[in-house]
């Protein structure tokens, strides 16, 4: 059973390797983040240049009472998307990590774009 999990745990790191390789924040372009457990949601907005997380937030800093995850994950990307623009930020690269582009991932990235981010 262990050999599993860590098995199922390294394919995870490389699913984000290889997909952060392709993808670098700068600048001018800093690098939009996603975070996705069982249970909760978070995304920040990094320079990779600097190492410094210039925007952040998380399901527990959005109004998440009785919704339903999707819904928590749009209005995690639409406070995130205030936060950068109040950090001076309107075009990001976004980086899903080792996540699928679909449900919660998909619904934090089309609240983002509503919300002023381009991407």
């Amino acid at each position: 059973m262990k050999d599993l999990i860590k098995k199922k745990q390294l394919q995870k790191l490389r699913r984000a390797h290889r997909t952060r390789s392709r993808i670098r924040g700068t600048q001018d372009r800093p690098r939009l983040s996603v975070f996705r457990s069982s249970k909760h949601m978070s995304a920040q907005v990094i320079n990779d240049e600097t190492g410094k997380v210039l925007a952040f937030t998380a399901d527990a800093h959005v109004d998440s009472k009785d919704k339903k995850k999707v819904e928590i994950a749009a209005l995690v990307g639409a406070e995130v998307a205030k936060r950068a623009k109040d950090a001076g930020i309107t075009k990001v690269v976004f980086d899903r990590g080792p996540y699928l582009y679909h449900g919660r991932v998909k619904a934090l990235a089309d609240a983002a774009r509503e919300n002023g981010l381009e991407f």
